[in-house]
């Protein structure tokens, strides 16, 4: 099947919810595990195919006929080599009647250094260039894939395990008609989350770590939860924020966002914000009206 050939409207896509997936970003950001994860779960993925060839390859996983399932697609910005574009390819995408979901991955300049000196392989886009050049060239060309992506993941903090859960939660079985919401917890002495869509501080609340007999539990366990729960003003901050996130979450709506990731910090990341998340995702839960996954960046770390 041609290129030309495929211009039309799919009439034979197995069902309104199916999605193709695109996972992009920055090379050295965690895409091979990310591809890793979708294979896991049942995903036919391929790498690196040349922009027109996505078109022709979503279309024919698409059809009623077709062993595939679920589809996701790696593409990072070497694909730009062919004629078209990601942003092109996407955009050809939606023309022809598909939703597709754009898992977006990314780290701190630093941190992808590191990675490419551990491998020492040089950056797609470095040339005559130090790596600093091609990691820069790259955060450029890529903005506006990044902008319009469904879920950002910066994995600068994560472990190829914590990426892989981050994977899991963040796209969940990738909901057409409900949102999505992640919350996910993080200690501030390790960083904020990039890729969190809000951020709350949860550091007013008094820490569990200076009561001896609570030190060595986490936010998950019921001695802290219970203890961060009964602070005064504790209840009423997780009833006003789902409140206030609860009308956000409209807004994101309206703009055609459906993947959301909120960020609760406390200094550590092991009690506080921990119980706070947890007793969140609770709540959403409880109202029904969004997927949600709750997941603990920094649980382990000391």
């Amino acid at each position: 099947m041609s290129t030309a050939s495929a211009q039309a409207l799919p009439h034979d896509l197995r069902s309104a919810s199916w999605r193709p997936v695109i996972i992009t970003g920055l090379s050295g950001g965690g895409l091979s595990t990310a591809a890793k994860v979708f294979e896991d779960k049942g995903f036919f993925v391929s790498q690196n195919l040349p922009p027109q060839l996505i078109l022709e390859l979503v279309d024919l996983a698409a059809a009623d006929d077709s062993p595939v399932e679920r589809l996701a697609v790696v593409s990072d910005v070497r694909a730009d080599r062919f004629n078209g574009s990601l942003a092109d390819t996407l955009e050809g995408l939606r023309r022809r009647g598909y939703s597709p979901f754009v898992l977006f991955l990314e780290a701190r300049d630093d941190v992808l250094i590191r990675r490419f000196d551990s491998v020492r392989r040089t950056h797609p886009l470095q040339g005559d260039g130090t790596l600093q050049d091609g990691i820069d060239r790259e955060r450029e060309e890529m903005e506006g894939i990044r902008s319009a992506a469904d879920v950002i993941i910066d994995t600068s903090n994560l472990s190829v395990h914590d990426l892989r859960r981050a994977v899991e939660a963040s796209v969940g079985e990738l909901p057409v008609e409900r949102q999505h919401v992640t919350i996910e917890s993080f200690g501030f002495k390790h960083g904020s989350p990039r890729d969190a869509d809000l951020i709350i501080d949860v550091r007013f609340l008094p820490n569990p770590y200076w009561v001896e007999e609570l030190r060595d539990f986490r936010g998950i366990d019921a001695p802290v939860a219970d203890y961060v729960l009964s602070q005064d003003g504790a209840k009423e901050y997780v009833d006003h924020f789902v409140d206030l996130l609860s009308s956000t979450l409209k807004g994101y709506r309206h703009e055609g966002k459906d993947f959301i990731t909120v960020g609760v910090g406390c200094t550590g990341g092991h009690h506080r914000s921990v119980a706070v998340a947890e007793a969140i995702g609770k709540r959403l839960r409880q109202q029904g009206q969004v997927d949600v996954n709750v997941i603990h960046r920094d649980l382990e770390k000391h």
